[in-house]
């Protein structure tokens, strides 16, 4: 049976991953916020550290956040230097030395 060409693999997809993490933290301390008044009746059952878990979940996407955000900002830089070099040093300085000004 002959070999069939193989295709390049597609670009990995790139989602609005910061949203995404905003909007599961923003349902951990919504879930935090609808459990505090409960806490008796839950420490009662047994179940007093769920909304503590909720807190825990809610503080995590906060650091999520934080993460998502910079990756963000570090692949938007790689593309803006890897751009910068594909123009080359004569695009960026109009064919000057950059020392000369």
């Amino acid at each position: 049976m002959p070999k069939t060409a193989l295709r390049p693999s597609p670009p990995p997809l790139e989602a609005n991953d910061v949203a995404i993490v905003g909007g599961g933290t923003v349902l951990w301390f919504v879930a935090f916020l609808v459990l505090l008044p409960f806490h008796s009746t839950l420490a009662a059952q047994g179940r007093g550290d769920w909304q503590w878990i909720c807190l825990a979940g809610a503080g995590l996407g906060l650091i999520g956040l934080w993460y998502c955000r910079a990756r963000r900002a570090a692949i938007a830089r790689d593309r803006a230097a890897a751009a910068a070099a594909a123009g080359g040093p004569e695009h960026e300085t109009n064919g000057q030395s950059p020392a000369n000004g």
